[in-house]
């Protein structure tokens, strides 16, 4: 809550010409990670408009306890929150975020209304093989925090031609402990089940397996690999899959990346998909 102190919430709205709004904004938070739509509503209400809460039935419990604290501290804020687990009504614009399914859903639901909707995303790492055991470690919070279900969590690793990737094994044991948790261990289990009725080559990590593969979005519990050549195969690479890409995390010059452990902090104006949600809540239409 560090990041929504009067004067950082200050410094990052001073950027817009703020209008008198005064929207019905629909907010359909996902529910892959606690409070995943917390910085929309944050958003809806700095600008001035009214939010209405359809909270994920997996993340209700939290997110209605953060109403509930503001309601109680701040009596206006009753005027411009409501949470509701019925049918969406009266309401101007809608922020919507759901998997590549329900996007096709929201797209034609909501077709009438102004929407920015979004849909599944992953993120990536890229190494230059010289990252220090300090880099690796946070890398690993990147990767494993919320157990990878977030789209900023690390789901793919670029590595240079040569690199043991079997030495990430022992530099994220710091998180051997998800195992315990039924659903993930099953994940774990099922997936090197599968990889090995198959004869797929992977690394067995214990509590995490490791892939190659061209693609960035691997079940829950194994994180894919590739090798590059050169940093412009991978700049290629991303600039083919950026509408799928979320954030970048590398000590490299690539650009629009992040540093080691940033992925899951953001700052108040990276947004989810690169769309500004403060210009949609200020525009008319």
């Amino acid at each position: 809550m560090v990041k929504l102190r009067k004067d950082k919430l200050e410094t990052w709205i001073s950027k817009y010409n703020l209008q008198n709004v005064n929207y019905k904004v629909a907010i359909i938070m996902a529910g892959n990670f606690p409070l995943a739509g917390l910085h929309d509503l944050v958003c809806v209400i700095i600008t001035g408009n009214k939010a209405i809460i359809k909270p994920s039935s997996d993340d209700k419990i939290l997110i209605n306890f953060f109403v509930e604290f503001l309601h109680e501290k701040f009596a206006e804020t009753n005027k411009i929150i409501e949470i509701t687990t019925d049918k969406l009504g009266d309401f101007d614009k809608v922020i919507a975020t759901g998997s590549n399914n329900t996007f096709n859903y929201f797209e034609y639901y909501f077709r009438d209304k102004s929407s920015l909707l979004r849909k599944n995303r992953n993120s990536i790492a890229v190494l230059s093989g010289h990252e220090s055991e300090n880099e690796l470690k946070l890398l690993s919070d990147d990767i494993f925090i919320y157990f990878g279900l977030g789209c900023r969590n690390i789901s793919k690793i670029f590595v240079p031609n040569g690199y043991d990737i079997s030495q990430l094994k022992n530099k994220f044991d710091n998180y051997s402990h998800i195992l315990n948790h039924n659903k993930y261990s099953n994940n774990y289990n099922y997936q090197k089940t599968i990889k090995i009725m198959n004869n797929d080559v992977f690394v067995d990590c214990d509590f995490f397996l490791m892939s190659q593969s061209k693609e960035i979005n691997p079940p829950i519990s194994i994180i894919y690999y590739d090798y590059y050549d050169d940093i412009s195969m991978v700049s290629n690479f991303i600039n083919e899959k950026k509408s799928q890409i979320q954030c970048i995390v590398t000590n490299l010059q690539i650009d629009n990346s992040t540093g080691f452990g940033d992925a899951q902090v953001p700052k108040l104006d990276q947004y989810a998909d690169n769309t500004d949600t403060i210009n949609f809540l200020l525009t008319s239409s």
